[in-house]
């Protein structure tokens, strides 16, 4: 019985070792769940160079339309009405 009850006891050493393991688990523990949180929002985050391609591609789209009107309408222009030499 004498043996019982020396393998329960734990020597302080022992107890503090296995506390002080328990909180660098939970701060390792974190800070692991914060780099991946942040990796994550890096990879799904709009970037710079998308933005500026989107808005280049509108611009480029309504510079098209603007173009395509112009040349539509100074085309149909009677050359009747703009010439008055008499």
């Amino acid at each position: 019985m004498g043996r019982k009850v020396a393998y329960t006891i734990k020597l302080p050493v022992d107890q503090y070792r296995k506390q002080i393991g328990k909180q660098d688990y939970k701060k390792a523990h974190l800070i692991l769940r914060a780099t991946k949180l942040k990796a994550e929002a890096k990879k799904t985050a709009i970037g710079i160079k998308e933005v500026g391609l989107l808005l280049a591609a509108i611009l480029a789209l309504l510079l098209a339309v603007y173009a395509f009107f112009y040349l539509r309408l100074t085309a149909d222009v009677d050359p009747d009405l703009e010439s008055d030499e008499d």
